[in-house]
Order: structure tokens, then C-alpha cells, then sequence
């Protein structure tokens, strides 16, 4: 995923397609849940290992049916700091509308800044602030009243979209992306179109990883655990052994194995 994000964003945007742009952040939406949510899976494990229980920190966050249920499921640690030491002193909800609003844009003008000094950063925030007000003044009620599977189109998009712009190297680069992705501009020639950067492997790393954003393993571990005579235990314990192989292999083969957290 990381390889097909960098090599796609790394494209002039004039010269992609509308599918090729879509998939270069289909890959990085992947990339940096992966990214953020494994090394917080480290630190959990790594914790208990000594005796020390952390909280989940990413609770499958692209199933989530509204951008509020997205910010409860992403980055919870950060969210909850941002709530009890900004929102909550600021004084979240308990003075009207207005003020609520405009702490909302607070926070996450904060949230933006706090990823980087730069405007993309900050656009990231502001526009997940914009559809949080949004969704509070009135939204959210007509939300649920949505079939499920498009309120979690809806999320996605917009979580797509946001992350152009977390992306991007300034916010030109960000508006010719998204340019790109709307389809309208005429691709030239020379375009790479997505089935030149698709190689087997990524076919299948991608579905694989859109199927773990879903809580699809919790549900493997819960059926396995139920098996007797704790065969399904010991079978859990070699599938993970067998993944912990593939992975050491994987990253012995390859000197790209690029960790995106140290940026922020």
C-alpha cells in the first residue's frame, strides 16, 4: 500500500486518471490505518507484556456510519486528550449552538496543527470540523434514516477526501489531486493509468487489507476460541505464528519499509 500511495502521489496530477488517482488514496487510506493502528498495537502488546493494560486506541474506525463514530473510533487516545484538556474547557456544548461550533473548529484547527506547522495539516482538521457542525446541526438525524451500507459510503468519501489533503506535500498539490480524482481534467498521453502500478501482489494486499479494516479477525479468534479441547486456541496461536514468519520474510526481502508516524 505504501509503494502504490508514494509511487501514485509522487506522479504529476495532470497526469492521472480518475481511477489511478482514486486508488493512490485507496492505498493510502490503507496505509496510514495500518501504519497508526499497528504501531498502537505494539505499544498495547509490548505494555502487557510488563503488566501494563492500554486502551484499544483504533477501533475499526472505516466502519463507522457517521464522521462523529469515526473520531470515536480513530486515534482515541488523541481524541479523548483533545476533549477533556480543549473542548471540555473550552466549554464543549453546554453554551448553545454557536459556541459549540466554533469550539469544534477550535479543536480541530488544534488537531490539524498538532500533526504539522503546515496548511495541509490544518485544512485536514478544519474540514473534519466542518462536517462534524454539519452533522450536529441536523445531519446526524437524517443519517440514521440512510441505508447503513451508504452512511458508510458517505464516511468514506469524506475521510478520503481529508486525507488528499493530510497527504499532499502543500495544498496545491492537494487541489490538482483532487482535480484528478473528480475526472474532469483531460489525462494526458503519457498517463500511467492504475493497471500499470497494479501488480498481483497489490491486488491481493489490498483486498486482504480492506477485509481486515473490518472486524473480521475478532470474529476468526471468537469462532476458533469456541472449537474444543482448545484446538481452536492452538490453531489461532499458529495462524499468528505463521503471519509473524511471512511478515519477517516480507521485510528481510525489501529495504522500503517506510513508517509514516515519525512525521508528526
Amino acid at each position: 500500500c505504501a509503494q502504490l500511495a508514494d509511487g501514485i502521489f509522487s506522479t504529476p496530477s495532470a497526469e492521472l486518471s480518475a481511477q489511478t488517482a482514486w486508488l493512490g488514496i485507496l492505498a493510502y487510506t490503507l496505509q496510514i490505518y495500518f501504519d497508526f493502528s499497528g504501531y498502537s498495537d505494539m505499544a498495547i502488546g509490548l505494555a502487557r507484556m510488563f503488566g501494563f493494560h492500554f486502551l484499544e486506541n483504533f477501533n475499526y474506525p472505516y466502519i463507522a456510519s457517521s464522521i462523529k463514530d469515526f473520531w470515536q473510533r480513530w486515534h482515541i487516545s488523541l481524541s479523548r486528550w483533545f476533549r477533556d484538556y480543549l473542548y471540555i474547557p473550552l466549554g464543549g456544548n453546554r453554551h448553545g449552538g454557536s459556541r459549540t461550533y466554533l469550539n469544534l473548529l477550535i479543536v480541530f484547527f488544534v488537531t490539524g496543527l498538532w500533526h504539522g506547522a503546515n496548511w495541509t495539516f490544518i485544512v485536514w482538521g478544519l474540514f473534519h470540523g466542518a462536517f462534524l457542525i454539519i452533522e450536529r446541526m441536523g445531519a446526524q438525524q437524517m443519517n440514521v434514516r440512510i441505508w447503513p451500507p451508504l452512511r458508510h459510503l458517505y464516511v468514506l468519501l469524506v475521510v478520503m477526501v481529508g486525507w488528499v489533503f493530510f497527504r499532499a506535500d502543500n495544498l496545491g498539490h492537494a487541489m490538482h489531486y483532487l482535480h484528478a480524482m473528480s475526472g474532469l481534467q483531460a489525462v494526458m498521453p503519457a498517463s500511467r493509468q492504475a493497471a500499470e502500478f497494479m501488480t498481483t501482489e497489490s491486488r491481493w494486499v489490498l483486498l486482504l487489507a480492506c477485509i481486515l479494516t473490518t472486524p473480521v479477525y475478532p470474529w476468526l479468534c471468537n469462532r476458533l476460541a469456541r472449537v474444543a479441547d482448545g484446538i481452536g486456541q492452538l490453531a489461532l496461536a499458529g495462524l499468528i505464528g505463521l503471519l509473524l514468519v511471512a511478515v519477517a520474510l516480507k521485510l528481510a526481502q525489501q529495504t522500503y519499509n517506510p513508517f509514516i508516524y515519525f512525521r508528526f
